[in-house]
């Protein structure tokens, strides 16, 4: 990590920064059990912990922080993917959902669910040219 990554981590509090990170590992993770997505950059946008995977272009820059409304743990999208409507038909109740960009982590995720979304955002490039 990063120094301004890490100092990111640092302003949240003790339980919701344990959550992410753990969120942060099942990325990685995800990534390196997904075929064709191949190293993370870990980076900040918007002030938030973002994932791309620029050396592939594989999939869509996933961001990670503290739901403002419920102050649960998200994982965020680009609003301009159709990935949260697949999400929402995918799982309507795994998960709560911000706007079309948003993924709102109850207290225990499905973990299996959350591993699929994020190997969909991973490979969201991929999947587009295979299906245009």
């Amino acid at each position: 990590m990063t120094p301004d990554v890490v100092a990111v981590f640092e302003t949240y509090p003790a339980v919701l920064k344990d959550r992410l990170l753990v969120l942060r590992a099942l990325i990685y993770e995800t990534a390196s059990d997904t075929a064709g997505v191949g190293p993370l950059d870990e980076t900040l946008k918007w002030g938030q912990v973002s994932y791309l995977t620029q050396q592939s272009g594989s999939g869509t820059t996933l961001r990670i922080d503290r739901d403002k409304a419920t102050g649960q743990p998200a994982l965020y999208v680009n609003c301009k993917t159709n990935l949260l409507s697949q999400y929402r038909t995918l799982y309507p109740e795994a998960f709560g959902y911000d706007g079309e960009r948003g993924v709102v982590l109850g207290e225990a995720p499905d973990q299996d669910a959350l591993r699929h979304v994020i190997a969909l955002a991973l490979t969201y490039h991929k999947s587009k040219t295979r299906a245009g």
